[in-house]
């Protein structure tokens, strides 16, 4: 059983205080960045040759809050926050801005179906839905043309997130093509990924390759600088996440797993801890609200 004393966690029984306002002693005095992209960076087809700035990567040691469910003040000792791009930053050290690149987001399904109808995915005439998220249609990425047209689209988003002042933007459901009844391939989504790097790099922030982990070295060839992992300690996956982005990877293991005590103890004990430690965080899978039933944080 994970005990407060060893854990940081917020659950129904062991509240923790919101961050105070003067934060200048959370954030670290450094981070890493990447520098200009060498001129024969564009070798291997998905990433432009021409100078890019530098990025800010994740600062070591940190503690992540993932917030996509709403933004509110993260708990004492987080310097790392991911929040969805209507949000603003949290300003405590690095903040992720949450853009769904692959799919329209519920509530904006009407609207692509009435601007952009070509640029959504069909079956056999009506549009396709992920079937574990209402309201969320697959985006095609099947030609050049229609990756161009989505990549201007998103690129708003994008330019949103650096105006507003994060450091990272993290495009979600990378992995649409396996929900597309063979209508999108991998090559499809790491071509629409590649469009979305340049934009993000232009912009001057990092961009995080979202779960799809069968894509092995392929992300990081393709732009990627880092990766947010869900539930890679359900299917023993973290180290093939780590192996390709060392510790530029946060891991998200939600609290719906049965197991989901041992599996956090034992992701804390394999990664969480010392000179390549990664932030892992224990969530509630709606993302909750403090306060609300359910909610759940817990870090190492």
């Amino acid at each position: 059983m994970l005990l407060c004393a060893a854990l940081t966690v917020v659950l129904a029984g062991c509240a923790t205080d919101p961050a105070p306002d003067d934060t200048d002693d959370q954030v670290p005095a450094t981070s890493a960045t990447v520098g200009p992209v060498p001129d024969d960076a564009g070798s291997s087809g998905a990433t432009s040759s021409t100078a890019r700035p530098e990025v800010s990567l994740l600062p070591a040691g940190a503690q992540v809050d993932y917030q996509l469910g709403g933004a509110y003040d993260p708990p004492q000792g987080v310097t790392v926050v991911v929040r969805d791009v209507t949000a603003e930053p949290a300003g405590l050290g690095y903040d992720l801005c949450y853009v769904n690149g692959f799919q329209t987001q519920p509530g904006d399904s009407e609207a692509w179906l009435s601007d952009h109808p070509d640029l959504v995915l069909h079956v056999d005439g009506a549009p396709l839905e992920d079937p574990d998220w209402p309201d969320e249609l697959l985006l095609d990425t099947s030609t050049a043309e229609k990756r161009e047209a989505i990549a201007e689209i998103l690129g708003e988003q994008v330019d949103t997130c650096a105006e507003k002042g994060f450091d990272a933007v993290e495009p979600d459901n990378l992995d649409s093509y396996t929900r597309s009844h063979g209508l999108l391939t991998e090559a499809d989504n790491l071509a629409l990924a590649s469009l979305l790097v340049e934009r993000a790099h232009a912009a001057g922030m990092a961009i995080a390759q979202k779960n799809t982990v069968e894509l092995g070295d392929r992300g990081k060839a393709a732009g990627f600088d880092l990766a947010v992992a869900e539930d890679c300690a359900v299917y023993d996956e973290c180290g093939d996440y780590t192996a390709v982005y060392g510790r530029q990877v946060i891991e998200i293991v939600y609290d719906d797993a049965p197991d989901f005590a041992d599996l956090l103890e034992t992701s804390c004990a394999d990664h969480g801890h010392g000179d390549d430690a990664i932030p892992v965080v224990g969530r509630d899978r709606p993302l909750s609200l403090p306060g609300d039933p359910g909610y759940t944080f817990v870090t190492c």
